[in-house]
């Protein structure tokens, strides 16, 4: 006891930093133990650094017991519990403590309370506070000034902000940080893009969290050449190759469409996090190269030491979709079965959704069923998915058990409802479910609802009625619903009305060549070949080229594309061989007969 009673306070205390710092709660608490048997906690810093360490090792309650037995308090004991609530995600806790206070406030804890409040959006508090720093003059100091911008931010406050940022006296790249970051959250893009430039031209070196904050803003105005030229910045300070950065190099290059781009940043990553990996499949479905998607899966599987997580997963089903390859499908979700994954609700969805859309709807019903929690999103899916296999009946019955159970449709409910109906003929009933949306549940129909009701009406034969909800809502000039309806016209043979549907549908921009066909195949129903020509014509001088159909089929778990006039196909030779011997057996079938 001799020996523990001549611990200097200044050790002790430097062994709670080093608590702090390693979380080492159980070395803290035999050190607090010997703090009470000598009686320092009498000493304010040996209680301030148990303060801090007890929330550093998450021990909030801990530290504030500590807080509120202390005979006298410093602004560093303040300081540190108010800060610990913030680290703790308590901000309401640090505001009512702030509140308390008896000591004037110093520039670190006005900061802290000013941080609180932007986590709770608490605006009129945050500008009491400001007001507050601005009488102690600490308003243009940098931890202040910094906390002032982000919390207007969040609160929408941006002139507000940028008041704070042009008044204070220590600008730093924190304070630039906090409002490029800003004004991208308050979709201020050029403005944010803008005070990037003005920081570089002050002389100011960008960090990771600025080049975020410029990359995204690229991303977010699909501005590739700005986009490039942030890239280069970043090669430049090497930070195009850390993981933070690299990401969101990625992600840029996905909405740009620019998958090579893409692999390319990923292949420059030095420490690849489940992230990257994540990001880039997801970049490969985002620009329809599924195949690609599935062989980055592949290899993260094969050479990573990383364990894919639902987001991987779902991501990975999600590419498996995009080719209606159930062979890939089954093989993730074996492993998910095995690997123990398959009980998320979001790897559940994803499973439902690539079995149904790859033509499996039983195994995505058994799926569905086997689910131990399904949320909206997961009915949504068996819905579309009976729909889209034309069980209509089955589609309205999952529909009602919807309701039963308490989940209220959303908007993407009545997409997969009326397509139901429309793949079914259920005409009443889609009319019906149609006009619920807005009577029943406050859903105004959007474009894509409008159009399905219009193609179920078309196909059939109902087209006045049709052109009756064309006149009562906003979309019935769209070329889409006009399309669609012209489409039923082509189907009822209606030339008259097809004409008509036409001429409105060609006064618009069109980037599609369907209108065209759709109207020489009504000719060519009715045989009206010269109109057929005139049509055809039209097609030609609008400069709009018709897409080249394809196909795709799955051997041996590749999957194989053909497209038409495409004769690339290593084994082109092999397939009009053996196509020929086909027809030749047919012909020797019929001329037997």
């Amino acid at each position: 006891m001799g020996i523990v009673s001549q611990i200097l306070p200044e050790t002790v205390g430097s062994y709670f930093c080093l608590y702090s710092r390693t979380k080492a709660i159980q070395h803290g608490l035999s050190l607090h133990a010997v703090v009470l048997k000598t009686g320092m906690q009498s000493d304010v810093i040996v209680t301030n650094h148990m303060i801090n360490m007890y929330a550093k090792c998450g021990k909030i309650n801990f530290a504030r017991k500590l807080f509120d037995e202390m005979s006298q308090r410093n602004l560093v004991s303040w300081s540190a519990m108010i800060s610990s609530y913030n680290q703790a995600e308590e901000p309401r806790m640090a505001v009512d403590l702030f509140s308390k206070m008896v000591l004037v406030p110093n520039e670190y804890i006005l900061s802290s309370a000013i941080s609180a409040c932007s986590s709770l959006l608490a605006l009129k508090q945050g500008q009491q506070i400001h007001g507050q720093s601005v009488k102690l003059g600490y308003s243009s100091v940098s931890f202040v000034s910094n906390s002032l911008i982000s919390m207007y931010m969040k609160c929408g406050r941006c002139s507000e902000a940028l008041s704070v940022f042009n008044g204070a006296s220590e600008l730093n790249s924190v304070s630039y940080n906090a409002l490029i970051m800003g004004l991208v959250e308050n979709q201020q893009h050029e403005e944010g893009f803008k005070i990037f430039k003005q920081m570089c031209q002050q002389g100011y070196i960008p960090d990771r969290f600025t080049y975020v904050g410029a990359l995204e803003i690229c991303s977010i105005e699909c501005d590739t050449r700005k986009g490039m030229q942030v890239h280069c910045q970043t090669i430049k300070l090497k930070l195009d190759s850390t993981t933070f950065v690299g990401n969101v190099i990625i992600t840029m290059y996905s909405t740009f469409n620019m998958i090579e781009d893409a692999e390319k940043a990923f292949r420059l990553i030095q420490e690849k996090d489940i992230i990257s990996w994540n990001t880039l499949i997801t970049t490969c479905s985002h620009c329809n190269d599924h195949a690609k998607g599935l062989s980055i899966f592949k290899e993260m599987a094969t050479i990573s030491s990383l364990l894919p997580d639902d987001f991987t997963y779902t991501s990975a089903l999600a590419v498996c979709t995009g080719i209606a390859s159930v062979h890939h499908g089954k093989q993730i979700h074996a492993r998910l079965i095995r690997t123990e994954q398959d009980e998320e609700v979001a790897v559940g969805n994803a499973l439902v959704n690539m079995y149904a859309k790859c033509g499996c709807i039983g195994y995505a019903y058994a799926t569905f069923n086997h689910m131990a929690y399904r949320n909206l999103v997961s009915w949504n899916s068996i819905i579309a998915g009976f729909g889209n296999h034309g069980f209509g009946i089955k589609a309205l019955e999952l529909y009602e058990q919807m309701k039963e159970i308490g989940l209220k449709p959303d908007s993407v409910t009545f997409i997969t409802i009326l397509t139901a109906c429309n793949h079914a003929g259920l005409v009443k009933e889609g009319q019906a479910y149609f006009n619920s949306m807005d009577e029943i549940y406050g859903i105004a129909p959007d474009l894509e609802h409008f159009s399905c009701l219009i193609d179920l009406l078309g196909r059939a034969g109902k087209l006045k009625e049709a052109k009756g909800y064309m006149d009562k809502f906003p979309f019935g000039h769209d070329p889409i619903v006009l399309g669609s309806l012209l489409s039923a016209c082509r189907l009822h043979g209606d030339i008259f009305a097809g004409e008509d549907l036409a001429r409105k549908l060609l006064k618009h921009q069109l980037v599609t060549s369907s209108p065209y066909i759709l109207l020489s195949n009504l000719y060519a129903s009715e045989g009206q070949w010269d109109s057929v020509v005139e049509a055809r014509k039209m097609l030609k001088g609008s400069g709009v080229k018709k897409n080249p159909g394809h196909s795709l089929i799955e051997v041996k778990g590749v999957i194989e594309k053909f497209t038409i006039d495409d004769f690339s196909h290593v084994r082109i030779e092999e397939i009009v061989r053996v196509l020929k011997s086909l027809f030749q057996e047919e012909d020797e079938i019929f001329s037997y007969d």
